[in-house]
Order: structure tokens, then sequence, then C-alpha cells
């Protein structure tokens, strides 16, 4: 039988007074109000650029390999897909590699594929897997071989582990506009050299022209090249990518995107290339698709159940989500439309201690809180959402320049959530330091390249769960 135990005043005191210690620093993550940058572009829709701007210079020679990009190529980083389209004829599907510029000693033989899409007939679409290559060794290699030889390089990462510095790039949206370019260009000019890019969605908005132009998809792919080329993209699919349209007689979606952009997706044991992860560096990469199914019992949700447990912080401490539509987003622009994904999968996020989920879609720029918001059911009512360090910081960076222009109208006042807003174009760097400490920072496009307008020091979940440091705001 058990008894109850009568409690003393003073106990009882004592007890109320550690609920309101803890009660404070629980909210103290909220005690300086977010803040809604007071920097002011004019908000604007840029056409994209002239087909005959020099960014999407066709090169030169017969047959000449264009639009040549690379992503990881496997789980561990130790492949590479390097991909390339030839327009004259197919041409060769071979790559030759090495670790001299002038002894190319190794080749690998890929596939050439074609597609159709209503009144447009692709280029020779090359795909070649490049395997067993060392790590952390640049490779130089040559795509174009008996036609117009064209040379490029690349770095693999170092092997993971839980102290390897890594680099990341992160861009989002960025379509082919001049804003899109002075994207590119003041990322590759970054003093903090990112060494991949981790893409969040939304490529060459090909589907905002008459007939789903896929002429712009060559021309973005020519665009890109100048850094895609020379180090990986990792491919988040958004939903300027699904290009449905019945109205065309096309039915299939991200037909364009799937020939197009190759990814990893067998050897993590996802059964489609929109749900994928990596290992690079010190990181372990979930990337997500905000546009496939992901309700329970779908291969999306079964695929995360099971990945989500196989993340071994001891060799990758960073985990990193990547996806379209944000699930925290003060803006009016696609309000509340990562809201079922979330639902879906946030408690999963909370309970593996995800470090950052990085989010494109809206045409802005926004860092939240580390929040959660899994506490709710249909009765209870506590639908807003709280302050939890176990929770990742949610960045929502789609402000790469495209076609749409800025997204401006922001809700007010400022959600508690929120801790900085801006609508401006520009891109951001993850400069992972060790298992504990990484280094973040966002950049403007129309400030000086080393001109960071929001940063912070991120502390790792799982290795130093403590508050993390916002370290300057302009």
């Amino acid at each position: 039988m058990r008894h109850s135990r009568s409690t003393s005043p003073a106990a009882a005191a004592a007890a109320a007074a550690t609920v309101l210690v803890l009660a404070i620093a629980a909210l103290s993550v909220f005690c300086e109000a977010g803040k809604t940058s007071a920097f002011v572009r004019k908000a604007e829709k840029t056409p994209d650029m002239p087909l005959d701007s020099d960014v999407f210079r066709v090169p030169p020679g017969y047959n000449a390999p264009q639009q040549v990009h690379i992503t990881q190529g496997n789980h561990d980083g130790s492949a590479m897909i390097v991909s390339w389209v030839t327009e004259d004829e197919v041409g060769s599907s071979l790559v030759l590699y090495g670790t001299s510029e002038n002894h190319l000693e190794f080749k690998a033989k890929g596939k050439a594929y074609t597609y159709r899409f209503y009144n447009y007939t692709s280029g020779y679409i090359h795909h070649c897997t490049i395997k067993h290559l060392k790590h952390d060794t640049k490779y130089y290699y040559a795509v174009g071989i008996g036609h117009t030889l064209r040379k490029f390089w690349f770095t693999t990462p170092p092997k993971a582990g839980p102290d390897v510095p890594y680099t990341f790039g992160i861009i989002g949206d960025l379509g082919q506009t001049s804003d899109s370019n002075m994207t590119l260009s003041h990322y590759e000019l970054n003093p903090t050299k990112g060494q991949t890019v981790l893409y969040v969605g939304d490529l060459s908005y090909a589907d905002d022209h008459p007939n789903h132009d896929n002429v712009r998809w060559d021309t973005w792919a020519r665009f890109v090249e100048r850094s895609a080329a020379y180090q990986p993209w990792i491919w988040t699919a958004g939903n300027h990518e699904i290009d449905f349209a019945p109205e065309l007689g096309e039915t299939r979606p991200f037909k364009p995107y799937n020939y197009r952009y190759h990814v990893p997706y067998k050897a993590s044991g996802s059964t489609s290339p929109f749900w994928y992860s990596i290992k690079r560096g010190s990181a372990y990469i979930i990337v997500l698709a905000s546009y496939s199914a992901y309700g329970k019992y779908t291969p999306q949700y079964q695929w995360l159940e099971a990945e989500l447990p196989k993340v071994n912080r001891s060799e990758t401490p960073w985990l990193i989500v990547l996806l379209h539509s944000p699930w925290y987003n003060s803006n009016d622009y696609h309000y509340m439309e990562g809201e079922s994904m979330r639902a879906m999968f946030e408690a999963w996020f909370v309970k593996y201690k995800v470090d950052i989920v990085f989010a494109g879609h809206v045409h802005a720029y926004e860092r939240s809180e580390r929040v959660s918001n899994i506490a709710y059911t249909i009765a209870n009512g506590l639908c807003s959402p709280v302050p939890d360090q176990s929770a990742p910081v949610y960045i929502t960076i789609g402000d790469g320049g495209n076609i749409e222009g800025l997204a401006t109208i922001m809700t007010e006042p400022q959600p508690a959530y929120s801790a900085y807003r801006e609508a401006s174009f520009g891109h951001a760097v993850l400069d992972v330091k060790n298992r504990t400490h990484a280094y973040y920072a966002w950049h403007r496009n129309q400030d000086g390249c080393a001109v960071e307008a929001d940063s912070m020091w991120f502390f790792n979940r799982f290795w130093h769960p403590a508050p993390d440091s916002s370290a300057s705001v302009r």
C-alpha cells in the first residue's frame, strides 16, 4: 500500500523556487528579442539573364562537354559522380582522372541519357561514378575524350572523424538572374572557402518560363559549372524541380531533374533519389524530400526512421538535415507549408539531437532559436514552440536571387522562435572546427565578401549541448 506524505511549507516553498528557476532558465533562450534586420533592399522581380550572357557561354570545340558538375558518389566520400552534357553527338562517357594534372592514369566509364520534354529534346547527359578514391586528395579529371577535351579538378574529403575540420557553403533557390550571379560570385570570393555546397533546392526555375522551357536547365548548369565542376554540390529537390505539366502532356514529376542530377541514394539504403544521406568530414548529412510522401508507412518515413539511429556521433558528431520547405518560417511567403512534415518528423529531430536544419523555398533569410513544438495533442492546446536545447536551429536560406524576387512581407510581431530575419539575397558558410564547435555566417550580397551580416557559434548537441553563442549581428 502506498502512503502519501505531507509536504512542509518550507519544502513546498523550496520546490516552488526550483520550478521558478527552471522556468526562467527555459525562457532564457528567448530573453533577447529576435531581430528583424533594418537593411532594406528594393523589392523587385529581376528577369533571368539573357541567353547570350557570358555566364551561359557554350565552351568552344566540337562536341565540347558542358554543364559539368560533380556530387558525392557514395556514402563515405571515396567516390564522385561526374556529370556533363554533349550536344553534337553522344561522344565518350569516359572520365580520365589521376593525382597528376599531366598524367591521368585511371579511367571510369559512365552512361549517357537523353529525354524529351514537350517540344524540347535534351543533349546527351553523361553520368560517371569514379570509385575507390583516396580521402583528402586532389584529383584532376578530364571529359570529352575523342572530341574536345576539358580538364577540371576536385579534392576528396578527409576520412570521416570526430574532429575533422570541414567547411560547407549553403545556397538555395539560386535561379539565373543577375542577383543569382552576384550570389555565386559572392560565395566564390568568400575568404572562408567552402569545400562543398549544401544546396537546399530550386535550381533553374525553368518552369517559370513558357512551356517549362528546358533550355533554361541547360543555361543554369552552364552558369554554375564554374563552381560545381570543382567542388561537389549536394542536391536537394525543391518544388521548381517537379515540372509537372499535364497541359503539355508532361505527367512524370521531376523528369528533367532526375535525368540531369544523380545522387548516391542507394548507398544509404534509400529507394529514391529524393531522400538519402552522406558522411563528409565530421558531418552526417541527411537530405529529405518536401514534395514526396512522408506520412507514416511511406518509403521516406520508413527510411528516416531506420536512418537516424544509424548515425554514429562518435564518428560524425554534426548531424545536419537539408530539406526545401521550412518548418519554422515567420515570412508570409509559403507560411506554414512545411507544417505537416514538421508534425511527422520533429520529435525524431529532437530525440536524435539534430544540430541544424537548412531549408529554402522562402526567398529571404531567417535563423531560429533552438525550439520544438512536439508537446501538442489535439486536446492539450500546447501549440506554441518552446525553448528546447535538444532541438535544431532552423535556417531558411532560399535567398539565392531567382526570377521571382524577394519575399518581403513578414509576420508581425516577430515570433519568439525567430532569432534573425532579413529579406535580402545571400549565401552562408558553416565552418566546422571540431566535434564541439562550428562557426556559421550568413553574407548578404550587398556587403563586402568578408562581411558577416548574421553569425553565431554552434555548439554540438551531442558533445557540447550548451546554449549557442551569437557572435555578431549587423
